[in-house]
Protein backbone atom coordinates (compact mmCIF):
# COMPACT_ATOMS: atom_id res chain seq x y z
CA UNK A 1 0.00 0.00 0.00
CA UNK A 2 2.70 2.15 -1.13
CA UNK A 3 1.56 5.83 -0.31
CA UNK A 4 1.76 9.08 -2.69
CA UNK A 5 1.15 12.82 -2.03
CA UNK A 6 -0.83 14.98 -4.12
CA UNK A 7 1.80 15.76 -6.46
CA UNK A 8 2.92 12.25 -6.83
CA UNK A 9 5.49 11.78 -4.52
CA UNK A 10 6.32 8.61 -2.55
CA UNK A 11 7.24 7.93 1.13
CA UNK A 12 10.55 6.67 1.57
CA UNK A 13 12.45 8.54 3.89
CA UNK A 14 11.81 9.17 7.94
CA UNK A 15 14.20 11.61 9.86
CA UNK A 16 14.04 10.94 13.29
CA UNK A 17 14.33 13.53 15.77
CA UNK A 18 15.26 11.78 19.13
CA UNK A 19 15.87 14.72 21.23
CA UNK A 20 15.54 18.48 21.14
CA UNK A 21 19.14 19.28 22.86
CA UNK A 22 22.56 19.83 21.33
CA UNK A 23 25.63 20.65 22.81
CA UNK A 24 26.47 23.34 20.00
CA UNK A 25 24.51 26.61 19.92
CA UNK A 26 25.17 26.82 15.92
CA UNK A 27 24.11 30.12 14.52
CA UNK A 28 22.27 28.85 11.80
CA UNK A 29 20.35 26.53 13.30
CA UNK A 30 20.21 27.00 17.74
CA UNK A 31 21.17 30.82 18.11
CA UNK A 32 22.20 30.91 21.80
CA UNK A 33 19.68 34.38 22.35
CA UNK A 34 16.98 32.17 22.09
CA UNK A 35 18.33 28.39 23.10
CA UNK A 36 19.98 30.18 26.62
CA UNK A 37 19.81 28.67 29.54
CA UNK A 38 16.01 29.37 30.26
CA UNK A 39 15.21 27.64 26.93
CA UNK A 40 11.84 25.31 27.73
CA UNK A 41 13.12 21.63 26.22
CA UNK A 42 11.04 19.18 26.17
CA UNK A 43 10.12 17.27 29.04
CA UNK A 44 11.42 13.90 29.34
CA UNK A 45 7.84 12.62 29.37
CA UNK A 46 6.70 14.13 26.27
CA UNK A 47 9.86 12.37 24.36
CA UNK A 48 8.81 9.50 22.09
CA UNK A 49 10.04 6.63 23.77
CA UNK A 50 12.29 4.02 21.67
CA UNK A 51 9.02 1.47 21.40
CA UNK A 52 7.37 4.47 20.39
CA UNK A 53 9.46 4.88 17.75
CA UNK A 54 9.99 1.71 16.14
CA UNK A 55 6.48 1.60 16.16
CA UNK A 56 5.97 3.96 13.60
CA UNK A 57 8.89 2.33 11.35
CA UNK A 58 6.93 -0.41 11.63
CA UNK A 59 3.64 1.58 10.58
CA UNK A 60 5.51 2.66 7.85
CA UNK A 61 7.08 0.35 5.95
CA UNK A 62 3.67 -1.08 4.37
CA UNK A 63 4.12 2.65 2.82
CA UNK A 64 6.98 2.38 1.08
CA UNK A 65 9.68 3.15 3.54
CA UNK A 66 13.47 2.90 2.82
CA UNK A 67 15.78 4.95 4.56
CA UNK A 68 15.69 5.98 8.22
CA UNK A 69 17.59 8.50 9.28
CA UNK A 70 18.63 9.44 13.17
CA UNK A 71 18.73 13.33 14.38
CA UNK A 72 18.34 15.68 16.77
CA UNK A 73 18.90 18.22 18.40
CA UNK A 74 22.19 16.10 18.66
CA UNK A 75 20.82 12.63 18.83
CA UNK A 76 24.05 11.26 20.85
CA UNK A 77 22.98 12.86 23.33
CA UNK A 78 20.03 10.65 23.53
CA UNK A 79 21.39 7.58 26.19
CA UNK A 80 21.85 4.63 24.84
CA UNK A 81 20.71 5.28 21.34
CA UNK A 82 22.33 2.40 19.84
CA UNK A 83 19.25 0.76 21.60
CA UNK A 84 17.26 2.08 19.45
CA UNK A 85 19.85 1.90 16.34
CA UNK A 86 19.42 -2.16 17.27
CA UNK A 87 15.74 -2.03 17.18
CA UNK A 88 15.35 -0.12 13.92
CA UNK A 89 17.86 -2.94 12.43
CA UNK A 90 15.37 -5.63 13.62
CA UNK A 91 12.52 -4.00 12.68
CA UNK A 92 13.35 -2.97 8.99
CA UNK A 93 16.47 -5.18 8.14
CA UNK A 94 16.57 -3.80 4.57
CA UNK A 95 16.68 -0.41 5.89
CA UNK A 96 19.32 2.68 4.52
CA UNK A 97 20.00 3.14 8.55
CA UNK A 98 21.93 6.65 8.86
CA UNK A 99 22.80 9.06 11.74
CA UNK A 100 23.92 12.90 11.75
CA UNK A 101 25.58 14.09 14.11
CA UNK A 102 27.82 16.77 15.14
CA UNK A 103 30.76 14.74 15.80
CA UNK A 104 31.79 15.93 19.31
CA UNK A 105 30.85 12.77 20.96
CA UNK A 106 30.67 10.40 18.20
CA UNK A 107 34.22 8.48 19.28
CA UNK A 108 32.91 7.40 22.50
CA UNK A 109 30.03 5.67 20.46
CA UNK A 110 30.67 4.85 16.71
CA UNK A 111 31.41 1.36 17.37
CA UNK A 112 28.65 0.43 19.57
CA UNK A 113 26.43 2.17 17.10
CA UNK A 114 27.95 -0.47 13.96
CA UNK A 115 27.76 -3.17 15.55
CA UNK A 116 24.07 -2.51 16.59
CA UNK A 117 23.20 -1.94 12.61
CA UNK A 118 23.94 1.34 11.91
CA UNK A 119 24.97 1.78 8.15
CA UNK A 120 26.39 5.24 8.16
CA UNK A 121 27.04 8.57 9.52
CA UNK A 122 26.81 12.47 8.33
CA UNK A 123 29.01 14.85 10.36
CA UNK A 124 27.96 18.37 10.58
CA UNK A 125 31.34 20.17 10.28
CA UNK A 126 31.32 24.08 8.82
CA UNK A 127 35.30 24.72 9.44
CA UNK A 128 38.69 23.24 10.07
CA UNK A 129 39.78 26.27 11.40
CA UNK A 130 39.35 26.83 15.05
CA UNK A 131 38.25 30.16 15.07
CA UNK A 132 35.73 29.39 12.29
CA UNK A 133 34.39 26.52 13.83
CA UNK A 134 33.84 28.39 17.27
CA UNK A 135 32.17 31.14 15.21
CA UNK A 136 29.63 29.16 13.56
CA UNK A 137 28.91 26.77 16.43
CA UNK A 138 28.80 29.04 19.14
CA UNK A 139 31.50 27.80 21.44
CA UNK A 140 34.74 27.66 23.01
CA UNK A 141 36.72 23.96 21.66
CA UNK A 142 37.88 24.01 18.60
CA UNK A 143 37.35 21.16 15.89
CA UNK A 144 39.42 18.04 17.35
CA UNK A 145 36.41 16.14 18.61
CA UNK A 146 34.79 16.57 15.92
CA UNK A 147 37.58 15.15 13.72
CA UNK A 148 38.39 12.10 16.24
CA UNK A 149 34.75 11.39 15.98
CA UNK A 150 35.61 11.00 11.83
CA UNK A 151 38.43 9.25 12.47
CA UNK A 152 36.95 7.18 15.28
CA UNK A 153 33.91 6.33 12.67
CA UNK A 154 35.76 5.43 9.57
CA UNK A 155 38.34 2.99 11.99
CA UNK A 156 35.48 1.00 12.78
CA UNK A 157 34.02 0.52 9.63
CA UNK A 158 31.06 3.37 9.19
CA UNK A 159 30.59 5.22 5.77
CA UNK A 160 30.87 8.88 6.57
CA UNK A 161 29.46 12.37 5.35
CA UNK A 162 30.29 15.61 6.39
CA UNK A 163 27.78 18.72 6.16
CA UNK A 164 29.01 21.89 5.98
CA UNK A 165 26.42 24.96 5.72
CA UNK A 166 28.07 27.87 4.00
CA UNK A 167 27.52 31.19 5.23
CA UNK A 168 28.68 34.24 3.41
CA UNK A 169 31.56 36.34 5.06
CA UNK A 170 31.97 33.72 7.63
CA UNK A 171 33.58 29.99 6.41
CA UNK A 172 33.71 30.40 2.68
CA UNK A 173 37.08 30.34 3.29
CA UNK A 174 36.75 26.77 4.59
CA UNK A 175 35.85 25.20 1.69
CA UNK A 176 39.23 24.30 -0.23
CA UNK A 177 40.59 23.03 3.75
CA UNK A 178 37.42 20.73 3.96
CA UNK A 179 37.89 19.40 0.66
CA UNK A 180 41.51 18.93 0.83
CA UNK A 181 41.51 17.32 4.62
CA UNK A 182 38.17 15.05 3.54
CA UNK A 183 38.97 14.03 -0.06
CA UNK A 184 42.08 12.14 0.23
CA UNK A 185 40.23 9.89 2.70
CA UNK A 186 37.04 9.40 0.09
CA UNK A 187 35.31 10.85 2.58
CA UNK A 188 32.64 13.39 0.43
CA UNK A 189 31.94 17.19 2.18
CA UNK A 190 29.06 18.31 1.00
CA UNK A 191 28.31 22.17 1.26
CA UNK A 192 24.57 22.96 1.91
CA UNK A 193 23.30 26.39 1.00
CA UNK A 194 22.31 28.64 4.22
CA UNK A 195 18.41 28.03 4.63
CA UNK A 196 15.49 29.85 6.52
CA UNK A 197 14.99 27.21 8.73
CA UNK A 198 12.80 28.09 11.06
CA UNK A 199 12.48 31.69 12.59
CA UNK A 200 15.43 32.46 14.87
CA UNK A 201 18.61 32.13 13.04
CA UNK A 202 18.11 36.14 11.12
CA UNK A 203 18.58 34.63 7.90
CA UNK A 204 19.09 37.27 4.65
CA UNK A 205 19.20 36.33 0.72
CA UNK A 206 22.52 38.14 1.21
CA UNK A 207 24.29 35.76 3.47
CA UNK A 208 23.19 32.76 1.04
CA UNK A 209 26.39 31.19 -0.99
CA UNK A 210 24.94 29.37 -3.96
CA UNK A 211 26.00 26.32 -5.06
CA UNK A 212 27.27 27.78 -7.88
CA UNK A 213 29.47 29.75 -6.46
CA UNK A 214 30.99 27.19 -4.23
CA UNK A 215 31.53 25.30 -7.47
CA UNK A 216 33.41 28.21 -9.19
CA UNK A 217 35.42 28.46 -5.41
CA UNK A 218 36.72 24.78 -5.58
CA UNK A 219 37.01 25.04 -9.72
CA UNK A 220 39.56 27.99 -9.31
CA UNK A 221 42.07 26.25 -7.16
CA UNK A 222 41.08 22.59 -8.20
CA UNK A 223 40.52 22.55 -11.68
CA UNK A 224 37.33 22.30 -13.54
CA UNK A 225 34.74 19.83 -11.94
CA UNK A 226 32.45 17.05 -13.67
CA UNK A 227 28.75 16.33 -12.54
CA UNK A 228 28.16 12.37 -10.96
CA UNK A 229 25.08 10.74 -11.74
CA UNK A 230 22.37 10.83 -8.68
CA UNK A 231 22.71 7.49 -7.10
CA UNK A 232 18.90 7.08 -5.83
CA UNK A 233 15.43 9.25 -6.86
CA UNK A 234 15.04 12.13 -4.55
CA UNK A 235 18.53 12.71 -3.45
CA UNK A 236 18.86 15.98 -1.93
CA UNK A 237 22.35 16.56 -2.87
CA UNK A 238 23.96 17.01 -6.30
CA UNK A 239 27.17 15.20 -6.95
CA UNK A 240 30.38 16.30 -8.40
CA UNK A 241 33.86 15.45 -8.60
CA UNK A 242 37.25 17.21 -8.57
CA UNK A 243 39.90 16.68 -11.11
CA UNK A 244 41.69 14.76 -8.54
CA UNK A 245 38.69 12.33 -8.08
CA UNK A 246 37.31 13.59 -4.78
CA UNK A 247 33.77 13.58 -4.58
CA UNK A 248 31.72 16.84 -2.97
CA UNK A 249 27.79 17.86 -3.28
CA UNK A 250 25.83 20.78 -2.90
CA UNK A 251 22.56 21.11 -2.06
CA UNK A 252 20.88 24.06 -3.60
CA UNK A 253 17.82 24.23 -1.03
CA UNK A 254 17.31 27.93 -2.28
CA UNK A 255 19.14 28.80 -5.53
CA UNK A 256 17.42 25.64 -7.04
CA UNK A 257 14.66 23.70 -4.36
CA UNK A 258 14.08 20.08 -5.21
CA UNK A 259 10.70 20.07 -3.70
CA UNK A 260 9.35 18.23 -6.83
CA UNK A 261 10.96 14.82 -6.24
CA UNK A 262 10.65 15.35 -1.68
CA UNK A 263 10.20 11.54 -0.55
CA UNK A 264 11.00 13.09 3.75
CA UNK A 265 9.26 12.99 6.42
CA UNK A 266 10.03 13.68 9.91
CA UNK A 267 9.30 12.23 12.98
CA UNK A 268 9.93 15.17 15.90
CA UNK A 269 10.80 13.96 19.18
CA UNK A 270 7.09 15.25 20.52
CA UNK A 271 5.89 12.25 17.75
CA UNK A 272 4.20 14.90 15.66
CA UNK A 273 4.97 14.38 12.09
CA UNK A 274 6.19 17.12 9.38
CA UNK A 275 5.95 16.88 5.82
CA UNK A 276 8.06 19.44 5.38
CA UNK A 277 11.46 21.10 7.00
CA UNK A 278 9.89 24.80 6.47
CA UNK A 279 6.32 23.59 8.31
CA UNK A 280 4.77 25.39 10.67
CA UNK A 281 3.26 22.44 12.51
CA UNK A 282 3.15 18.84 12.62
CA UNK A 283 0.30 16.23 12.72
CA UNK A 284 0.16 14.52 16.56
CA UNK A 285 0.80 11.11 16.68
CA UNK A 286 1.22 10.80 20.42
CA UNK A 287 -2.27 10.70 21.31
CA UNK A 288 -2.38 7.22 19.12
CA UNK A 289 0.84 6.00 19.98
CA UNK A 290 -0.28 5.63 23.69
CA UNK A 291 -3.81 4.72 23.23
CA UNK A 292 -2.46 1.76 21.92
CA UNK A 293 -3.02 1.94 18.11
CA UNK A 294 -2.43 -1.25 16.70
CA UNK A 295 0.50 -1.28 13.33
CA UNK A 296 -2.63 -1.27 10.83
CA UNK A 297 -4.59 1.72 12.57
CA UNK A 298 -0.95 3.57 13.05
CA UNK A 299 0.07 2.94 9.21
CA UNK A 300 -3.67 3.87 8.07
CA UNK A 301 -2.76 7.47 10.18
CA UNK A 302 0.40 8.22 8.31
CA UNK A 303 -1.07 6.87 5.05
CA UNK A 304 -3.47 9.78 5.06
CA UNK A 305 -1.27 12.20 6.60
CA UNK A 306 1.18 11.73 3.46
CA UNK A 307 -1.31 11.31 0.88
CA UNK A 308 -2.75 14.66 2.13
CA UNK A 309 0.55 16.61 2.03
CA UNK A 310 0.95 19.55 -0.92
CA UNK A 311 4.23 20.69 0.48
CA UNK A 312 6.55 22.65 -2.11
CA UNK A 313 7.78 25.68 0.56
CA UNK A 314 11.02 26.15 -1.06
CA UNK A 315 9.38 26.39 -5.12
CA UNK A 316 6.68 28.35 -4.15
CA UNK A 317 8.31 31.21 -1.89
CA UNK A 318 11.32 32.07 -4.38
CA UNK A 319 14.49 32.69 -3.25
CA UNK A 320 14.31 36.21 -2.46
CA UNK A 321 10.85 35.82 -0.75
CA UNK A 322 10.89 37.32 2.93
CA UNK A 323 10.35 33.96 5.59
CA UNK A 324 7.07 33.36 7.38
CA UNK A 325 6.89 34.81 10.84
CA UNK A 326 6.21 31.18 12.62
CA UNK A 327 7.93 27.82 11.34
CA UNK A 328 9.25 24.82 13.54
CA UNK A 329 13.02 25.39 14.33
CA UNK A 330 15.11 22.71 12.44
CA UNK A 331 16.36 21.72 15.99
CA UNK A 332 13.25 20.14 16.73
CA UNK A 333 12.37 18.02 13.67
CA UNK A 334 16.34 17.23 12.51
CA UNK A 335 17.42 18.63 9.11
Amino acid sequence: MEARDRRGRPLRDLRISVTDRCNLRCTYCMPREHFGPDHAFLPKDDILRFEHITDVVEACMELGLQKIRITGGEPLLRRDLHVLVSMLRKVHPNADLALTTNGVILGRHAERLLNAGLDRVTVSMDALSPSVYNEMGDVEHGPEATLRGIEKALDVGLKVKVNCVVRAGVNEGELLPLIEHFGPRRVPVRFIEFMDVGTTNRWAMEEVVTSQNVRRIIATKLGEVTPLEATAYGEVARRWQTPQGWEFGTIDSISAPFCGNCTRARLAADGSIHTCLFSTQGKPLMPLIKSGATTKELSMALKSIWTSRDDAYSEQRGPRTASPSERIEMSFIGG
